[in-house]
């Protein structure tokens, strides 16, 4: 009993929970631990070893609207879900689609196969269009109009979601009648492809400037002649 109470303390071996809790070392020399809690900065992580990376889109997809629709058949009501989406390369081509399904994904993978099928093209000039254009469908109007830089798109609705994945940039916008969504979208395709490229667009600024030029070179100015003072009448 006195050879236990007088063991040095510094010689006992660790107990069992110790030696359980201590932090263990592999022979490669890395740690146990686990990743978030290494520490170093992130840049020092290695990279995955399957070397699988995401593959970047073509287009760009904006949802406008997922809509219930019921038909009526003999059986009773069948509901399917209408997805309506627009799509855009960023570089002046958009498409515009609707797919119909049983369930949500199906329809979004249906319209943007129709998207693309329905794909047109217009010319984008230092981020805005070309000129004005005024555009009808149904019961719906819009009229387009181009933007210095730095305005912004100027726009709502389906329209701003369409300029948004075009390309375009600064634009002002004003739509009225109907507020359904798919049939803005469709004004504003139309429009859209009513635009023009830049060497089709007539100048009226240079025109009317070069008709004042023209003119000023064919009529020369005259210089105003002087009058002759009056004869004084001789006194009788």
């Amino acid at each position: 009993m006195s050879d236990i109470q007088n063991q040095n303390p510094e010689t006992t071996p660790e107990t069992p929970v110790e030696a359980a809790t201590a932090p263990t070392t592999p022979a490669d020399g890395t740690s146990s631990r686990p990743r978030h809690e290494r520490s170093g900065p992130r840049g020092d992580r290695k990279p995955r070893r399957d070397g699988m990376r995401e593959e970047e889109k073509e287009f760009k997809e904006e949802l406008l609207a997922i809509d219930r629709v019921t038909r009526v058949t003999a059986g009773g009501r069948q509901i399917r879900f209408r997805a309506s989406i627009v799509i855009g390369d960023g570089k002046g081509r958009v498409g515009l689609g609707t797919g119909k399904a049983g369930e949500v994904q199906v329809a979004i993978e249906k319209a943007i196969r129709d998207a693309k099928k329905n794909l047109i093209t217009f010319p984008i000039v230092n981020g805005t269009i070309p000129h004005d254009v005024t555009a009808e469908y149904k019961s719906s109007s819009l009229f387009i109009h181009p933007a210095h830089p730095g305005t912004g798109i100027i726009a709502g609705g389906s329209v701003r979601k369409i300029f948004a994945v075009s390309g375009i940039k600064d634009v002002i916008a004003k739509q009225h009648g109907a507020p359904n969504k798919i049939t803005n979208a469709r004004v504003t395709m139309s429009a859209l492809a009513a635009l023009k490229p830049l060497h089709l667009v007539t100048s009226f600024s240079k025109k009317t400037s070069s008709e004042t030029t023209k003119t000023s070179e064919a009529s020369p100015e005259k210089k105003p002649t002087a009058k002759k003072a009056p004869a004084k009448k001789k006194a009788e």
